[in-house]
């Protein structure tokens, strides 16, 4: 492949301020909050709340997809999804999760690891009314990470559903389909510097608080 573009060639500086301890917020999610403001004012920022969901299978196989947080606060970090996904069914048999929310274009990433529970059907189904008539349509029209037969399958079963929910009103919520709470353990907070010297601390639950630790990089 004489023509192929050497990824061990593309290679850029950071060069962004410290990140020190005494600059962060006394705890994780009052940290995120402060930079995904930062983040969602940045035009450099395409959905800033796109975040890479990794599970894994009881036996250790990983797997990662790109979903969109929905909500965020002191008890967590929400999403929604078919819980018959690869997700749904991993995270029904191994809760343990991570978040990566890559702000490349800002030099930062925030990573979160912690465990994830199914919100109750009032909190998923208070959102899905939030929903895109499209969307809402969309959630029932796809058993999502199923195979199927064609694209055209898809787009037949969803014309079947608009044909008989014209309404957004009258879209009930699917069964299979809900939210994911991930109550973080630890909330690392990601800054690139110059010469790969970045910046990472690192809140760690400790008792009813938290306690920060600077990661080599």
């Amino acid at each position: 492949m004489t023509d192929a573009l050497d990824p061990a060639d593309m290679r850029e500086q950071y060069r962004t301020k410290e990140l020190s301890p005494a600059d962060l917020a006394p705890d994780p999610i009052g940290q995120f909050a402060l930079w995904f403001k930062e983040t969602a004012a940045s035009p450099a920022i395409h959905e800033p709340n796109a975040m890479v969901v990794s599970t894994a299978t009881p036996d250790g196989r990983p797997s990662s997809r790109t979903v969109l947080l929905k909500h965020y606060d002191g008890a967590g970090f929400v999403f929604f999804t078919n819980y018959g996904s690869r997700k749904g069914t991993e995270l029904a048999a191994n809760p343990y999760v991570s978040l990566l929310f890559p702000w490349h274009p800002l030099a930062r990433q925030v990573i979160v690891t912690g465990r994830a529970a199914r919100t109750s059907r009032e909190e998923t189904a208070a959102y899905f009314r939030t929903r895109p008539h499209g969307s809402q349509l969309g959630a029932w029209a796809s058993e999502q990470s199923r195979v199927i037969p064609s694209r055209q399958a898809l787009l037949d079963r969803y014309e079947e559903l608009a044909a008989r929910h014209p309404d957004r009103g009258e879209v009930p919520v699917p069964p299979e389909w809900g939210g994911f709470r991930v109550v973080p353990e630890a909330v690392e907070f990601w800054q690139g510097h110059e010469n790969r010297l970045h910046d990472r601390l690192r809140y760690v639950r400790a008792g009813e608080g938290w306690r920060v630790e600077r990661l080599a990089p």
